[in-house]
């Protein structure tokens, strides 16, 4: 019979995974909040006020995505 008898210590406590949850949680979080609030105020803008801008109405989702995240490679 083979027995294994190692133990695996880990430097992260179930209580400091639980907390870098919570923080990943609320960064989303409010990640998410600023695409929804830029995204409701380019979108309640007229076409007319959108080009006074320079933005062109199917610009507005991908300038609301990069003000929340970033943008992407």
């Amino acid at each position: 019979m083979a027995y294994v008898s190692s133990t695996r210590k880990s430097s992260d406590t179930l209580i400091n995974r639980f907390a870098a949850l919570r923080v990943d949680a609320i960064e989303a979080y409010n990640n998410w909040r600023v695409y929804r609030t830029t995204l409701n105020e380019l979108n309640s803008l007229s076409t007319r006020e959108l080009a006074d801008l320079g933005i062109n109405p199917s610009m507005v989702r991908r300038i609301a995505l990069e003000a929340a995240y970033g943008k992407s490679a």
